[in-house]
């Protein structure tokens, strides 16, 4: 029973547990598929239950084992509290850390501040990940989201980073060749570069003015699901795109881009997002302070990263 008593193989079950599979586990916790299928092994004759059903094609928890996770998860999360508290006794922030974020924005602007703030506290061991889709971070095991948008669910605890909206841009060149837009009802005509990324629905454009919210739907013969391929295409003159003002305004200040119907934005606001039970976790209370701190200084030094978002 020794074994069942270390934190490594309830972690292993853990992981196991929310991503479905031993290869997805094995992926997420840098193991091989077979050593996660021996410590599952190991822990369930630890405990004289079955923990899962195994198929061919996939793993499904079975009724002790979603009792067993629940357990554990308990016992993991009073260890980590331990470990923290003891790190805040030091001012030193230790133990593993699971950050997410969008693609676009996660790899320009996450991605670089999570590396410094690995040297600051090299005791943290921070494991980045970045999605296309919203992510969970209460069932998906992460400590922390970083999200551009304002819909988070209320059960999450939100921390806002930075204050960000998207406006209307287009090349000199498209505007000359099929017109500036005077109205919403005007986008109809033109080609709207449309953009599909985590929770962002598809071809509709929520936008607010003066007069309060307004939904727009757009189309055109290009579209993608990457921020980055979208501003490219803006930027060959293919169309117009909705992309975060603290990104587009050195392409509008240049003059390869242009913003329209100026009037109209959507929010965009940059968030940290993070499960209620770590709301005194002094890990996570350090990396919101310091990506609060580095964007501050992103946008002190107006520099031009990629939003993604």
């Amino acid at each position: 029973m020794n074994n069942l008593l270390e934190n490594a193989d309830l972690r292993v079950f853990v992981t196991v547990a929310r991503q479905g599979s031993f290869a997805g586990a094995a992926q997420a916790l840098g193991m091989s598929a077979a050593y996660v299928s021996k410590r599952i092994g190991v822990l369930e004759a630890a405990l004289g239950v079955r923990l899962f059903q195994r198929t061919t094609r996939r793993v499904v928890i079975t009724e002790d084992g979603a009792q067993a996770f629940e357990r554990a998860q308990a016992i993991l999360d009073s260890l980590d509290d331990l470990i923290e508290e003891s790190a805040e006794r030091r001012r030193a922030p230790s133990g593993q850390l699971r950050v997410c974020s969008s693609f676009g924005f996660g790899r320009q602007v996450v991605a670089p501040a999570i590396a410094r703030l690995a040297r600051a506290y090299p005791a943290l061991q921070i494991r980045f990940e970045v999605f296309d889709r919203l992510v969970d971070p209460v069932a998906e095991g992460f400590d922390l989201d970083v999200r551009i948008g304002d819909e988070i669910a209320p059960q999450l605890i939100a921390r806002r980073l930075m204050v960000n909206h998207r406006i209307l841009c287009a090349a000199p060149a498209y505007l000359a060749q099929h017109g500036t837009p005077r109205t919403l009802q005007d986008l109809a005509g033109h080609q709207c570069l449309v953009i599909k990324e985590r929770d962002h629905p598809f071809g509709v454009w929520r936008l607010r003015a003066k007069g309060g919210e307004v939904t727009v739907k757009v189309s055109g013969a290009l579209s993608t699901n990457h921020g980055e391929v979208a501003l490219r295409w803006a930027l060959d003159g293919a169309g117009i795109v909705l992309r975060s003002r603290w990104h587009a305004q050195p392409l509008l200040a240049s003059g390869q881009l242009v913003q329209i119907l100026p009037e109209y934005a959507q929010e965009a606001n940059v968030w940290a997002v993070y499960p209620q039970r770590l709301g005194n976790s002094a890990k996570v209370r350090v990396c919101v302070e310091f990506l609060e701190r580095e964007l501050a200084a992103n946008m002190a030094a107006d520099r031009a990263p990629d939003a993604g978002a």
